[in-house]
């Protein structure tokens, strides 16, 4: 680590191949308005530990096997505790060549794979951020969610005063204020917008300890999540995929998913007639998942899928 004027820099190793480009792309297909950018070729956002705030700029190193995260304002006396999350963030700690391996057995993956050997699962900066974004997301467009995400950005986050970066200067709403916030004319069907404020409300009073540094058992928060009215299983699982790191999480609803698989096997139509083949997968239907929605905005030049 370096430091120098209130800016930290961390080298942060991956294991080769890297697809950074694809996952800069995704980053920015689904970048929450006023809180992340993806400009120049780096991914940024405003973030706030332990009380300090800053910026937060990770771009892949020019020649190093490492991406560079560069830790702006107060917020950089923290760097080495932020190096961990993060590694999450951008899936450092895979092993693409292990997992390369298990998934090129199957004839459908072998060339995906193959034509992105690299491919990671985009992780999240927060686990509230992404339950949101995939609560707003349901039945609407990946544009779509992000537009309404930037709204409620403006309603219930905060401007972070003397920010250096116009594009990220906004704090994401705190459980507390999406829960009390009105979210009327919105974007939204009442029955999402209170599905929304309940999930919030379960956070902020701790019945979902959903960010919490205590270690929770991952089985515990699925069951807590899918308690809640309007998450479902889809939601559960892309969240488990991108926020709790589970390389064998699988959307199985998920209607890109099943429109790739029914492609390849119209007799697979549905979730439960898919699941013999996507078994097939474990431990890694994660990154199954990826490779197939990576395949869809490949052919479409578009940040569609997840």
């Amino acid at each position: 680590m370096s430091t120098l004027n209130d800016v930290a820099t961390l080298d942060l190793p991956f294991n080769a191949p890297f697809d950074w480009p694809r996952l800069l792309r995704f980053f920015s297909g689904r970048a929450t308005p006023g809180v992340e950018a993806v400009e120049d070729g780096a991914y940024r956002r405003g973030i706030d530990w332990n009380g300090d705030s800053g910026t937060l700029s990770v771009r892949l190193h020019p020649r190093k096997r490492c991406i560079v995260a560069s830790i702006e304002g107060p917020a950089s006396r923290h760097a080495d505790a932020l190096a961990a999350p993060v590694a999450r963030m951008f899936d450092l700690r895979a092993d693409p060549n292990k997992i390369a391996a298990g998934l090129a057995a199957d004839p459908w993956l072998a060339p995906l794979v193959a034509a992105v050997p690299g491919l990671r699962v985009p992780g999240a900066w927060s686990g509230f951020e992404l339950v949101v974004r995939a609560i707003v997301g349901q039945q609407i467009s990946v544009k779509a969610a992000t537009t309404i995400i930037g709204r409620l950005v403006q309603r219930a986050g905060e401007p972070i005063d003397g920010h250096p970066h116009q594009n990220t200067a906004w704090r994401f709403p705190t459980p507390a204020a999406l829960a009390e916030v009105d979210l009327a004319k919105i974007g939204m069907p009442g029955k999402r917008v209170a599905a929304l404020q309940g999930f919030a409300r379960a956070v902020a009073s701790g019945d979902v300890p959903l960010d919490s540094s205590d270690t929770v058992d991952a089985a515990s928060l699925r069951a807590a999540l899918l308690a809640l009215a309007g998450i479902g299983p889809w939601t559960v699982e892309y969240v488990a995929m991108r926020a709790w790191r589970d390389a064998d999480a699988w959307p199985a609803s998920d209607l890109v998913l099943m429109q790739s698989i029914c492609a390849r096997d119209p007799s697979l139509v549905r979730p439960a007639q898919q699941r013999s083949r996507t078994d097939a997968w474990r431990p890694y239907r994660a990154y199954a998942a990826m490779h197939l929605w990576n395949e869809v905005a490949d052919r479409a030049g578009a940040a569609r899928g997840g």
